[in-house]
């Protein structure tokens, strides 16, 4: 089938969107292997569960980021666009992750303005002799997205920068998200182009398309998806100031595999989508993931690594070699102290010169002997702030020359211009030691290219006339607030902000003895070769195959407007239930068993009264009337609250505090389950809830005759989930004797006598109708909560067993399109209260008599 149309997505941002130019028409599919093409020109309108059917062609990966991994530049004298690879590229380097019958095709912009007239011919070009397919973003919208609202608003948000006052960073402007959602649309449109959703992986890199997922999810709702951020992500406190937090949270859980470079970053999303979403997470066997509406989000943590075929090519040319001796005879007798890093605010390249002038001022002895040389990169960004960091940092340097300096001795040496691969290769392999102190960075390669430089090549000792076997050494001092920080256990880690702290690691990185440089040198090369680029693609599309394996195992539904869109994944069996098919089974059957759950089910959750309505009453009343009807509420509150708010309905079955009293009708008495007599250990309990209680703000005790639930709801997220995971274990330890159990459920700890269950409830009603020579036909469950689940399973088991000659028909129902045991769906209670009323007029509407049914649940046991 083709796929829904979406062109409805201009009204995903308040506003109206930029002007944007259509896009050229849809690109061919480029046939390498036989198979079906899928003409995506145009979008057909169908239901939104549907995929085109699976072409055939052979594994194919689509990556998506910001830019190609192309250089453009027009010929001067043919007027023509001339392409070349760009082999720093990290989605070129991936590639060799892969295996070699892969085919990759690239989508992205170029670094370059293609005239409007050229588009088609370029786009043509690149994807014949590149496998790239590329976005052309109209000049404006290019500049309030990428300029605008990543290097504005995002970046500085992910890197901890708020803007407090106008003079600090850019306030949130509504037309520079505007123009990010409009981008990510384009490069959308060109995914969709060419890919074939049953058969091709799709990777997005960084935090420019945060919310394209959404639109491919939108499109094809089982397509295999997965995303990097290659910065990182800040803590709750920060990433809440966003105003579109949300949505780019949703954009985001789109994807089947979230990748990051650490743990903390990773801990830092999980925390904003508890918070802000309410979503909880767990590790299964190594993997962490997020339970979206029936569809698994997992999350990986592993850092990107370099390409060491890449390093070791560079430092084999002539070039370098030559660069090295140069070096040595222009620093001879001197220590080499390396910094690599773009002018950026974040990379703290003044903090690095003032540590150094601190190093000299308390080491007189290594004045005259310690140069700092300082790389610096172009600037990737604009703006007041990367002018004042330069600023600042020439007028350090400059300072500290003049207090420190003599003639023929610089301590600070700033290489501002574009240095060539070659040479940056040759200061690494000379440097004694390299720092990295940024206040913030997602990963930073630097401390990588480093070691593998320090390692060198045969090819590269033999140049420079160094012996092969002499011992190979490296020091690093890395910032702690720098993603590859963690990987790097033989760095000196510092707080790039203590002056003193980092002066004091330079020092012992200097003084430390060889032998200990080179044992640190080798347990870092040992991990940098092992832990490559390939490693890291190859690493990502496996955890990403593993995510979307149960892809075409479930049915999904796309729900939710705008960026707020996700698809519901759910069993192949499992549907709406329709009024008239369970009113149908319904008149045709003699003998009928209903269970009800309360809240969810018959009052809605966020109902601040509990008792039901006069509509829900009636229902009850004409169901449990019947003469063919056992109907049971079965819920986890108290029967006190049940019988009062209950009162009307003389023939109504109630099941409290999950079946441990229970009542077959009103002028019956309550009966209690003998498998919990013994409540002695709520002796032991409520003290353990009262100190959790205490030190956990917002959290509160329930006190219920059987069992004492601590809640959790109002307290902090993370603090409530951490502190009633440590009170399960504790009461699990003090109750191992006892005869109780302890559950966590949402937001709460609830201890319970054993044996109880609204499923047991069920398995003894059931049992008790079918000892009465009058087996159920008929037998109708609904719930919405976990605990309801019990009772899906406890029926199904207990109607399949041998005595019973016929199967009755059983519908059990969730209210809430989500996983679950049962067949059937209701969307909410309201439809719940229809299909009870379609019951309701097709039962009889003579008075009941007490019948077998009604037998004492006490004789039965």
């Amino acid at each position: 089938m083709a796929s829904r149309s979406y062109t409805n997505f201009s009204d995903l941002a308040p506003g109206d969107l930029l002007d944007i130019a259509p896009t050229p028409t849809a690109l061919p599919r480029v046939i390498k292997t036989p198979g079906i093409i899928s003409n995506f020109d145009g979008y057909s309108s169908t239901d939104g569960d549907s995929d085109t059917t699976s072409s055939g062609f052979r594994e194919r990966k689509i990556l998506v980021a910001n830019m190609l991994p192309l250089q453009a530049k027009r010929d001067t004298e043919t007027g023509k666009w001339c392409f070349t690879q760009d082999e720093d590229s990290i989605l070129l380097q991936l590639k060799d992750g892969f295996s070699s019958d892969t085919e990759i095709l690239y989508v992205g912009s170029l670094k370059a303005e293609i005239d409007a007239s050229e588009q088609e011919e370029v786009a043509q070009r690149l994807l014949e002799e590149f496998n790239c397919v590329p976005t052309f973003l109209p000049h404006d919208l290019q500049k309030k997205f990428y300029l605008g609202f990543c290097k504005q608003q995002l970046w500085p948000l992910f890197h901890y920068m708020l803007p407090m006052c106008p003079d600090h960073g850019d306030r949130f402007e509504r037309s520079l998200w505007q123009a990010y959602v409009s981008a990510n649309k384009i490069f959308a449109d060109k995914v969709m182009e060419v890919i074939s959703p049953e058969d091709d992986y799709v990777w997005v890199h960084d935090y420019h398309l945060m919310v394209l997922p959404t639109f491919l999810r939108k499109r094809f709702n089982r397509v295999k998806l997965g995303f990097f951020l290659h910065s990182p992500f800040p803590s709750s406190e920060i990433y809440r100031t966003l105003p579109v937090r949300d949505e780019i949270l949703r954009g985001l859980l789109n994807c089947d595999l979230i990748g990051f470079h650490t743990f903390d970053y990773a801990r830092h999303f999980l925390s904003c989508c508890s918070r802000m979403l309410g979503l909880g997470y767990e590790s299964k066997r190594g993997h962490i993931g997020l339970d979206y509406f029936g569809r698994t989000v997992y999350i990986k943590i592993l850092p990107v690594g370099v390409h060491m075929g890449r390093l070791e090519s560079v430092l084999n040319l002539p070039a370098t070699s030559d660069k090295i001796k140069d070096i040595q005879e222009q620093f001879k007798g001197k220590k080499i102290i390396l910094g690599v890093d773009d002018m950026d605010i974040f990379k703290g390249i003044s903090l690095k010169i003032l540590a150094l002038e601190q190093l000299l001022h308390q080491n007189t002895q290594m004045r005259g002997k310690v140069v700092l040389i300082q790389i610096v990169n172009p600037a990737r960004g604009s703006g007041k702030d990367v002018q004042e960091a330069k600023k600042e940092t020439y007028l350090t340097a400059e300072r500290i020359n003049n207090v420190y300096g003599s003639a023929n001795y610089e301590p600070v040496i700033l290489i501002d211009r574009p240095v060539p691969r070659f040479e940056k290769s040759a200061y690494y392999a000379v440097a004694e030691c390299c720092i990295v102190n940024a206040v913030r960075d997602g990963m930073n390669l630097v401390p990588y290219k480093y070691i593998v430089c320090r390692q060198g090549t045969p090819m590269m000792e033999k140049a420079i006339g160094m012996l092969n076997d002499t011992p190979r050494t490296s020091m690093l001092v890395v910032s702690e607030f720098i993603g590859c920080s963690p990987s790097l256990s033989g760095a000196i880690r510092v707080n790039p902000w203590d002056i003193d702290a980092v002066a004091d690691a330079l020092s012992l990185a200097l003084t430390m003895p060889d032998a200990e440089k080179q044992l640190r040198h080798e347990k870092h090369y040992k991990y940098v070769k092992t832990h490559d680029v390939a490693y890291w693609a190859r690493s990502f599309a496996q955890d990403l195959e593993r995510a979307c394996r149960d892809h075409y195992n479930k049915r999904c539904w796309g729900i939710g407007l705008g960026l707020g869109f996700r698809v519901v994944s759910l069993s192949p069996s499992f549907r709406k239930l329709a009024t008239d098919c369970i009113v149908s089974a319904y008149k045709r059957t003699k003998r009928r068993a209903i269970f009800l759950d309360y809240d969810g089910t018959l009052v809605p959750e966020t109902s601040i009264s509990k008792m039901p309505s006069h509509e829900v009453l009636s229902v009850l009343n004409s169901l449990s009337s019947d003469p063919k009807n056992t109907v049971f509420i079965v819920s986890g509150r108290g029967r006190d609250s049940l019988s009062e708010w209950l009162a009307p309905c003389e023939m109504l079955g109630i099941a409290a505090e999950h079946g441990y009293f229970i009542r077959w009708k009103k002028t019956a008495d309550w009966e209690t389950t003998c498998v919990g007599a013994d409540l002695d250990w709520k002796n032991i309990v409520e003290p353990v809830m009262k100190q959790y209680m205490e030190a956990t703000d917002g959290s509160t005790i329930e006190y219920k005759e059987s069992a004492v639930v601590w809640h959790h709801q109002d307290a902090d997220p993370d603090f409530g989930s951490c502190q009633a995971k440590e009170l399960l274990d504790h009461l699990e330890s003090v109750l191992a004797n006892e005869p109780a159990v302890v559950k966590r459920g949402q937001h709460i700890v609830e201890v319970k006598p054993q044996g109880v269950s609204k499923g047991f409830v069920a398995e003894k009603v059931l049992s008790t109708i079918i000892n009465s020579n009058e087996p159920p036909d008929f037998v109708m469950c609904v719930g919405d909560d976990r605990s309801d689940e019990d009772m899906f399973e406890s029926i199904l088991s207990t109607v399949s067993c041998p005595s019973l000659r016929v199967m009755p028909e059983i519908f059990a129902c969730t209210v809430g399109r989500k996983p679950s045991k049962a067949k059937y769906y209701l969307e909410d209670v309201g439809e719940v209260v229809k299909v009870l009323q379609g019951l309701a007029n097709a039962s009889c509407p003579k008075a009941r008599t007490p019948s077998q049914a009604q037998i004492s649940f006490e004789s039965t046991i």
